[in-house]
């Protein structure tokens, strides 16, 4: 019987990836009409109950709070990454703030539903990769997210954070600068250079936009 668990315990681990046998995190819906997030749940469950959706094929992150690892910075608030990434993130946050960086604020995992197709209600159905804790956002308040914004100019429309002032501002995030450079050296994709209508200049990911 012993042999039998241990065995079991070994299928279990395996099928997730190496997540924890729980799993539990704070799940919502972004409503694209009222622009809001809605349908706000507590999801807890057996990690070899996750489905497709709730693991990201390409990391093997998942949603889960227990897949992910707390950093603390001094002078920045405590966030959370995907614990197979956060050393990275973590080194890469030093290096740049001993050399003198501005860096006021990290945002890490945070679950939702911000992507993908539309459900009947109007609701966006897929998870972000913040929801994965393989993306992080850098001084939010100065680096935000535009739409109508194939380049950048004033027809480009703030949708969320604050405004993106790169000549003025010294904590927006410069595409030339060392914050944007020393994380795509790392294999970080910066969302300032998203294709299409959308750029996201707060946003650094591992595995797209």
């Amino acid at each position: 019987m012993k042999l039998r668990w241990m065995l079991l315990s070994i299928l279990v681990m395996a099928s997730t990836d190496g997540v924890a046998q729980s799993c539990h995190y704070q799940d919502w819906r972004w409503n694209v009409a009222q622009q809001r997030a809605v349908q706000q749940t507590v999801v807890s469950k057996d990690a070899s109950m996750l489905l497709s959706d709730e693991l990201d094929a390409q990391s093997g992150c998942s949603v889960c709070a227990e897949d992910q690892q707390a950093i603390k910075l001094d002078g920045l608030p405590e966030f959370s990454v995907c614990r197979k990434y956060a050393q990275l993130v973590q080194d890469t946050l030093v290096s740049l703030m001993r050399q003198g960086e501005k860096i006021n604020s990290v945002v890490g995992y945070r679950v939702g539903r911000t992507r993908g197709e539309l459900d009947a209600q109007g609701n966006r159905s897929g998870f972000s990769n913040h929801s994965f804790g393989i993306a992080i956002d850098i001084n939010t308040d100065h680096n935000g997210l535009y739409d109508n914004c194939v380049q950048f100019g004033p027809r480009c429309r703030l949708l969320r954070a604050g405004p993106w002032r790169p000549g003025d501002d010294p904590y927006s995030l410069q595409p030339d600068g060392l914050i944007v450079k020393t994380f795509k050296q790392a294999g970080f994709k910066w969302g300032g250079e998203i294709e299409g209508q959308q750029k996201d200049f707060m946003h650094f990911s591992l595995t797209g936009y």
